[in-house]
């Protein structure tokens, strides 16, 4: 039995794959795995792309027991600040609403007090500026945080008629405008292009102290988010199910 980790980074996908500081080698982050496999976390990364996430999840094989969105996302709640965790009641998407695994959701919040418990938002674009996640907040009814992946891992779950749930950890407040050196450094692979980001930087190096808010934001945020991962333990508290 084996709980599938969708993600967006490699980092992200190396913390729920079950490596100590977040930074293995990626040989767990496969994109697929045979049938042979058993128990424990596989973990995908999506990169951003969500038409590339659903080809990668589609191809996998083998015995899926739950899945799982896990990693950093954007406050949309202007109430939740860097560092804080939200497990999803239901998942948000443009064709409809997903409900999370009521059982899994109850174990996730045993195991992480303090936890907030509500709607997550998954979005194909990237939400960048305040006044984009305020307008979702409200047309949404209040969904508490925006990811790229959590649609994508919702609709594989109910095409596979899977158990669903969300951990997310909010890396930007809901007040907080993302750079443009932060919007293009993600690679498809779920990797960080140093390269896009210096490129960045020298068409607009005023962006400079927002970009390192950011990465502060964000180290906070991974450190929770490791964090979150000891605490549940092997199968991400699906493996109770």
């Amino acid at each position: 039995m084996t709980i599938l980790a969708v993600c967006g980074l490699t980092r992200e996908a190396q913390i729920a794959g079950g490596f100590s500081n977040g930074r293995g080698s990626g040989r767990k982050t496969a994109s697929h795995f045979s049938g042979n496999r058993s128990g424990g976390v596989v973990a995908v990364a999506g990169g951003g792309d969500a038409g590339g996430l659903r080809r990668k999840l589609n191809a996998l094989h083998g015995d899926i027991s739950g899945v799982i969105s896990i990693g950093v996302a954007g406050a949309l709640s202007p109430h939740l600040t860097v560092g804080d965790v939200v497990i999803g009641e239901r998942i948000i998407a443009e064709d409809g609403n997903y409900s999370c695994d009521t059982t899994w959701r109850v174990l996730l919040a045993a195991r992480l007090k303090g936890a907030h418990q509500g709607a997550l938002y998954g979005s194909d674009v990237v939400l960048a500026s305040a006044g984009a996640k305020a307008a979702l907040f409200e047309t949404s009814g209040g969904a508490l945080a925006v990811d790229m992946e959590s649609q994508v891992a919702a609709r594989f779950a109910g095409e596979r008629g899977l158990p669903l749930a969300a951990l997310r950890v909010i890396s930007d407040n809901a007040s907080h405008a993302l750079p443009p050196a932060a919007l293009v450094a993600m690679t498809p692979d779920g990797g960080v292009s140093v390269g896009r980001v210096l490129w960045s930087l020298t068409k607009n190096p005023f962006q400079l102290g927002a970009l390192l808010r950011t990465g502060r934001d964000s180290s906070k945020a991974f450190k929770k988010l490791l964090r979150c991962r000891r605490l549940l333990g092997a199968g991400l508290g699906g493996m109770d199910l």
